[in-house]
């Protein structure tokens, strides 16, 4: 058996030592069998999220490929969670849920949606970047007004801090240093366009485009540049409440600014008579905000790991039972839900409720599948297996990471928007060593009704580098304690 503890919470202390304790426990209870024992996986995290999917126990079933395969569990065990007494209950259930399920229809099999009793499946097993979960993200974006209003706060309020990095002042500034020092170097060798277009991807409220308008306007008039004035300012992004809202943040400047909704994940799709003419692309956390699948190596082995949006039964009962909604037609109003909004459930303030009530309530529960099985589906653009096995070769053995999905093909569907001498600035939350993915919990987690994972920044640097692109990562040194990073892409020459 391997203990792995992954994280550095000294907090956890005495919940690590009731692991070993229930563990022992349940091999000599003869629960564990002592075969099942020797191939066990523990790893221990600390979710900072205090809003996640997870249950204090997560069991994970897969096989070991070979002549005579061997199923083995991946067991992760969130500390957090842990409260005397409670551990070993959680941890039968979990492994009796995974054994019942892997018998009953084989790892890679799609299996009824009622397999557990306890439990009430909101979908099939597939990868996490096509989950419901997903919808439930989509569905929080285009209705944030409703959600807001209801809060009676907006979202930034739920970062740490409760506000957004992007609009930190000096940070700005600095920005719009660069990007002057950018266009006077473009402009002494005769190589500024008659139009300089940028473009902001996730406006949010406005503010940091409004900041950094005023800001360059303010700049180019003192050094007297003439810029400003041809300047090409877009603003994308996939909620029209922030296009709408972004609107008085930018009202000084409005003759410059074009609003649009933005796909982040193509916005090639939507600009691409921009192709190569974008001088300054800039995103503030997005990237942790589009789907996401993650990957386990064990053994030298590549597991994909798939996953299911589930609720536990307690609290459909209980949801359902609060407004007043048949319990028996769950899975349909939630699909109803997302299809419509919360009007659909034929009161608002009760749909609302509802929403995020369901929302709070919703896990997943995972398998692996054998990275052979799922190698046609399971990369990017911008990635493939050799490119993903070179990078691992020094990484540390077993490992649970992010394949960054939505991240790397926004990645891969902006940089050919950039004018050669254009670059791309991105402030969210990065790994930028695989080594961290050892140290921490990175998500997914909740922020409100959306979904926030950490970045894998090594897989961003390996897709920009073949693509003939430098990515560069900078501490965010403006608020301490940020664990925002600045992401930096130009062209290597």
């Amino acid at each position: 058996m391997i203990l792995q503890l992954n994280h550095l919470q000294g907090k956890a202390a005495a919940a690590t030592q009731e692991v070993i304790e229930t563990l022992y426990s349940l091999l000599s209870e003869g629960q564990i069998e002592p075969g099942e024992f020797a191939r066990l996986r523990i790893q221990l995290d600390w979710l900072q999220y205090k809003k996640n999917f997870r249950d204090v126990v997560l069991v994970t079933e897969g096989i070991e490929p070979g002549a005579e395969p061997v199923p083995f569990m991946h067991i992760q065990i969130d500390t957090r969670q842990v409260v005397p007494g409670c551990l070993k209950p959680a941890m039968q259930r979990a492994m009796l849920l995974a054994k019942a399920r892997s018998s009953r229809q084989g790892l890679l099999q799609s299996e009824p949606l009622d397999s557990a009793p306890e439990r009430l499946p909101l979908e099939e097993f597939k990868p996490f970047r096509s989950s419901i979960a997903w919808e439930f993200n989509r569905l929080y974006w285009q209705r944030l007004k409703d959600w807001e209003q209801i809060l009676g706060k907006g979202y930034e309020q739920a970062l740490p801090g409760g506000q957004s990095d992007a609009n930190h002042p000096d940070a700005v500034a600095d920005s719009v240093a660069d990007f002057w020092t950018l266009l006077r170097d473009l402009e002494s060798k005769q190589r500024l366009p008659a139009e300089i277009y940028i473009l902001e991807i996730g406006v949010g409220t406005g503010q940091r485009y409004g900041l950094f308008l005023d800001r360059f306007q303010a700049l180019d008039q003192q050094r007297g540049t003439n810029f400003y004035p041809k300047l090409r300012v877009l603003l994308g992004d996939y909620s029209l409440h922030s296009l709408d809202r972004s609107r008085a943040a930018v009202e000084k400047h409005v003759d410059q600014c074009s609003f649009m909704v933005l796909d982040a994940i193509n916005p090639l799709k939507t600009l691409s008579f921009l192709r190569h003419k974008l001088l300054h692309v800039h995103l503030t956390n997005v990237y942790d905000n589009l789907p996401n699948d993650e990957v386990l190596r064990r053994d030298g082995k590549l597991y994909f790991i798939q996953a299911r949006a589930y609720l536990p039964m307690t609290d459909v009962v209980r949801i359902t039972e609060k407004y007043g909604l048949p319990f028996e037609k769950a899975r349909t109003l939630v699909n109803r839900l997302l299809e419509g909004g919360p009007d659909y459930l034929g009161d608002y303030d009760r749909g609302m409720g509802f929403w995020m009530e369901i929302w709070d309530a919703m896990k997943l529960e995972e398998r692996l599948a054998p990275f052979e099985d799922v190698i046609d589906t399971a990369f990017p653009p911008g990635l493939d297996i050799t490119k993903l096995e070179e990078i691992l070769k020094d990484a540390p053995g077993d490992l649970r990471f992010h394949l960054s999905s939505g991240a790397l093909e926004s990645f891969y569907n902006t940089i050919p928007l950039l004018y050669p001498r254009g670059y791309l600035q991105v402030q969210d939350i990065f790994v930028t060593d695989l080594n961290q993915y050892r140290l921490g919990f990175h998500g997914p987690g909740k922020m409100d009704g959306s979904i926030v994972n950490w970045v894998n920044g090594v897989l961003l640097r390996e897709v920009g580098e073949r693509s003939g692109y430098d990515v560069h990562f900078a501490p965010f040194q403006y608020r301490k304690g940020s664990k925002t990073s600045i992401l930096y892409t130009t062209l290597r020459e």
